[in-house]
């Protein structure tokens, strides 16, 4: 696991930075993994980005069998969520998706999975109170609001899952904010933070001087300007990393 230090860095930069740098490390191909395929929406974009590893829970709040055949099931969720080191973001897939019928999370569950070391959500399904979410700290990925909380109950937990179009292992690293989330995992986090950082200072000194210095410039001298900038750009980052930067 990072450390805490390293955490609160990549809390500093957004999703799109953190996934520059990661294209450039994993092995994985970066258009097709890696970070949501479907839409999600930010409820609390204010908050900023939020960093944590996956903690994963499953949810059907339609069936209201559930809490018969599991009286204890909220008992020992919490027990699991508990016996993970945080930050925590949990995960959670909604089974009754794409008709949300009722929602997991909203004042009283927020601030009860904040006492246990959790930061956020990323939810395949609804939320409610988010107003009082805000309050709680307590940030929310989700699909859409919901009135209601229908039959919310811990079906199972501490597996695998997928949310909006990604699989999700618990001790994944996730990064999430107003553009969606990415999942990272374990053998792409410890270069993570050095990359983004290198790739965000790579834009900085090559790209965007030359896209903004133009003063005074023709059209031919800016063109010609952007071409080399690109050009240095992708060379930087091969000499830094095994693969080329794209831009």
């Amino acid at each position: 696991m990072l450390s805490h230090s390293e955490l609160l860095q990549l809390k500093r930069w957004n999703t799109p930075t953190i996934f520059n740098g990661w294209e450039q490390i994993t092995r994985r191909d970066p258009a097709k993994e890696g970070f949501n395929l479907e839409e999600t929406r930010d409820f609390m974009p204010q908050m900023g980005p939020m960093v944590g590893y996956a903690v994963t829970v499953v949810i059907e709040p339609s069936n209201s069998a559930h809490r018969q055949s599991n009286p204890k099931a909220w008992d020992e969720y919490r027990y699991y969520l508990a016996s993970i080191p945080g930050p925590k973001i949990v995960c959670v897939q909604d089974l009754d998706k794409p008709h949300t019928v009722g929602a997991f999370w909203g004042e009283v569950n927020s601030n009860v999975h904040r006492s246990l070391g959790c930061v956020g959500t990323i939810v395949d399904g609804a939320i409610r109170d988010v107003d009082e979410m805000t309050n709680a700290g307590f940030k929310a990925l989700a699909r859409r609001m919901c009135v209601g909380h229908a039959h919310t109950h811990p079906v199972r937990w501490n597996c695998e899952i997928e949310i909006f179009g990604r699989k999700v292992t618990p001790g994944d690293l996730l990064h999430a904010d107003k553009h969606g989330f990415m999942v990272i995992a374990p053998e792409d986090q410890p270069r993570l933070l050095e990359a983004a950082s290198f790739m965000d200072a790579n834009e900085c000194q090559t790209i965007i001087p030359a896209a903004r210095n133009t003063a005074g410039l023709s059209t031919e001298q800016i063109i010609t300007n952007l071409s080399e900038a690109g050009a240095q750009f992708g060379r930087n980052a091969k000499a830094k990393f095994s693969r080329s930067g794209e831009w």
